[in-house]
């Protein structure tokens, strides 16, 4: 080293850094980038994405390569930096102390946290260039970098680890999906996030969520006047009526209207022509979940069905349009819907219809009453009470105080929320 000139050690010093820096960024840029993102671009056809994953299911190797790299790297760097110390100044315990705290520095800022600032700022486009890089020398370096992961293995199997594969670290679960479609920003429109999200809720939602109750099906009567039943039919706005006779209990049938209006204002339709009109009724179980009974409608070419507990009793009726609207929002006019969106106000009030469900209550006020008890606003206030309020009684359910405006027919009809504190 002595005939080497001085401006010549500085060069490989320089070359040392910069080489130690490259195996730095590499590091950062690979492990940092995004596995979905490069799976995506190689599906399109991009080398350096099927590289950089074909590198990233062989971790080991990879980090094997770099680290090797990285260490020599700044080993030599070290070393020389004594060599030229002592060049210049002997071997003087200052100089010495002094080089070893200036070339730490220099690793630290050139060689270790600049790059690596760097390759985890620009990973994804960092990675499928450097992956044309590092392939070549895991290649060289191969048998080198064999032997020393034989050590690693053998200490991660004394420790009992088990390093997790590739695959299995890419891998989302439903949440970690939500908050993704959460942090999606001006990449996803309002609405399709609004979508995205509404899938994620249906896994837990049964017909029984957002099923009509019993109390506010619109059905007919078949053993009514015909002259009732033709009214009833002139002023319905459903495409779709079910038919009891006698007892609400005792669904007989189902009626699309559409097909009668025609021949009843033609004075043509009578009790027979209704029951030969009729379809069978389609029964759901309470605890069907959303998505299974969104293929049952499909496969059995049914657009409505009657849901039922466990003893066959009537508890409500569901639609495909339901599960739709769980979806992308409600489109339809309901008899139980009041107002559209609710929001409070200034004051921090809000009115709200009995029948508004607490799933919907939960999403659009940002409230928390509990789900695993009564569906509706309604229920949770009888349940809470037991009985039936007054009006004008003030209550506070789960931390939300609310008066009752109006009572009808042994339900709450209408009741003032207010917002809670802190909320």
């Amino acid at each position: 080293m002595d005939e080497i000139p001085l401006s010549a050690q500085f060069l490989a010093l320089a070359v040392l850094l910069g080489c130690s820096a490259f195996f730095s960024v590499a590091e950062t840029a690979m492990m940092a980038s995004n596995r979905h993102r490069l799976r995506h671009l190689a599906s399109q056809g991009d080398r350096g994405a099927k590289l950089a994953l074909e590198l990233l299911g062989r971790t080991d190797k990879m980090l094997g390569v770099i680290l090797l790299g990285n260490n020599l790297l700044n080993a030599a760097t070290a070393t020389l930096v004594s060599v030229i110390t002592i060049e210049l100044f002997g071997e003087e315990k200052w100089a010495l102390s002094i080089s070893t705290l200036l070339v730490t520095f220099a690793i630290l800022v050139f060689a270790e946290i600049t790059p690596k600032i760097l390759g985890a700022a620009h990973a994804d486009q960092l990675a499928r260039v450097l992956a044309f890089l590092i392939w070549p020398l895991l290649r060289a370096a191969y048998p080198i970098v064999w032997f020393v992961n034989l050590f690693v293995s053998a200490l991660l199997w004394l420790l009992r680890l088990k390093p997790a594969a590739g695959d299995e670290n890419s891998r989302l679960s439903a949440e970690e999906l939500r908050s993704l479609v959460l942090e999606s920003g001006q990449f996803i429109p309002q609405q399709h996030r609004s979508i995205l999200l509404n899938l994620f809720e249906l896994e837990q939602l049964t017909v029984a969520d957002i099923m009509t109750p019993r109390g506010e099906i619109e059905a007919i009567d078949i053993a009514a006047p015909i002259e009732s039943i033709k009214a009833q039919l002139a002023t319905s706005f459903h495409t779709r009526i079910a038919v009891f006779e006698n007892d609400p209990a005792n669904v007989v049938g189902v009626l699309f209207q559409r097909r009668l209006l025609a021949e009843a204002f033609a004075g043509e339709i009578d009790h027979a022509a209704l029951r030969e009109r009729m379809s069978e009724p389609y029964f759901i179980p309470a605890a069907t979940p959303i998505y299974t009974q969104l293929q049952f409608f499909r496969e059995n070419r049914q657009r409505m069905g009657l849901v039922v507990d466990e003893y066959g009793e009537i508890e409500g009726l569901v639609t495909l349009e339901d599960i739709i609207e769980e979806l992308v929002g409600k489109f339809t006019t309901r008899q139980s819907d009041f107002g559209g969106s609710l929001a409070w106000n200034n004051d921090g009030v809000v009115l709200v219809d009995g029948a508004t469900s607490l799933r919907e209550l939960n999403r659009m006020l940002k409230l928390n009453f509990p789900l695993d008890g009564p569906r509706t606003l309604n229920g949770l206030i009888v349940e809470h009470l037991q009985d039936i309020p007054e009006v004008g009684v003030g209550v506070r359910v789960d931390g939300v105080p609310m008066e009752i405006v109006q009572t009808q027919d042994r339900k709450v009809k209408m009741v003032r929320l207010h917002r809670p504190a802190g909320e």
